[in-house]
């Protein structure tokens, strides 16, 4: 495989438990993970003293490296000023956190909209934050990810693009993810024409449109081959991070304002390491297939 790109994933999809998450993620032959879900507490909960003393000795043990921080910055509401403040204290932390575990992304997201609202009457105040964020995240030498999550303010490809010229930073990129445009009725092609230049990370995730239910990657409507194949013979290089989302698991709770279940395809069988090994070796077959086909 192209020694440019690297396949990096949510390991908590796996497992709560932090040495099951490495111990699969290894086996498989991955070397690196994006950090949300350790031992059931979330990133975001954690001190820079426990990530030294608890969490870094494990990645050590495995070689693991980590590719971002999942951390649940900007999933507070817009208009929740107390949340927002605790937030800026978390980032801070996080960037810490980050440079502790040698890892340059921080994912966030844009904020959520009051239920009923248009999410334009809050265009200014998005940015504001957002700008405040990538502030923080400059004095660490940290680039900020916006990741294009369903229900908040950057769900879908125009805020995002808008949002990103507005902050215009070297510290404010966008994660692309298949599934949340396809979940919001977007033509992830076009949004891909219109992100491209400000895209340094990719989330393999993949869904249908008729239930918004996620899919294995490949077997949606995300396009992901098509578009995987344009960014890697136009030179991207990063990384391919996996967030099957095939099977239940503690911290999609804390990501989905609706029902999680909604989201699940229905995979009887599928635990959580088997639903991340499936997701991993059709992402194989994708990037294999590109690479043979550009010869």
């Amino acid at each position: 495989m192209n020694n440019d790109l690297m396949i990096s994933g949510f390991s908590d999809e796996i497992s709560s438990n932090f040495d099951i998450q490495l111990e699969v993620v290894s086996t498989l032959g991955m070397y690196y993970i994006s950090l949300r879900g350790i031992d059931g507490r979330n990133i975001g909960d954690f001190t820079v003293d426990e990530i030294k003393g608890n969490v870094l000795p494990r990645l050590q043990k495995w070689a693991m490296g980590v590719s971002s921080i999942g951390s649940p910055i900007g999933k507070v509401f817009i208009n929740d000023g107390d949340g927002f403040e605790k937030q800026k204290l978390m980032l801070d932390t996080l960037c810490q956190i980050s440079h502790v575990l040698d890892c340059k992304y921080i994912r966030i997201f844009s904020f959520y909209i009051p239920k009923g609202e248009e999410a334009e009457r809050y265009t200014d105040e998005v940015i504001s934050k957002l700008k405040t964020l990538a502030e923080i995240a400059e004095k660490y030498d940290i680039i900020l990810l916006h990741e294009n999550e369903k229900d908040i303010y950057g769900d879908i490809a125009s805020r995002c693009y808008e949002m990103l010229k507005a902050v215009n930073s070297a510290h404010f990129k966008a994660i692309f993810d298949f599934a949340n445009f396809v979940q919001c009725g977007e033509d992830t092609q076009k949004c891909y024409d219109l992100l491209k230049d400000e895209v340094v990370y990719i989330h393999i995730k993949d869904a249908v449109t008729t239930n918004s239910q996620n899919v294995v990657c490949g077997t949606g409507e995300g396009k992901i081959s098509e578009i995987l194949g344009q960014a890697i013979n136009n030179g991207y290089k990063g990384f391919l991070t996996l967030e099957p989302h095939l099977v239940l698991f503690d911290s999609l709770k804390d990501l989905e304002l609706e029902e999680a279940t909604e989201v699940i395809k229905d995979n009887k069988g599928l635990d959580g390491a088997s639903g991340y090994k499936l997701q991993y070796e059709s992402l194989l077959k994708m990037v294999k297939q590109i690479e043979s086909e550009a010869k």
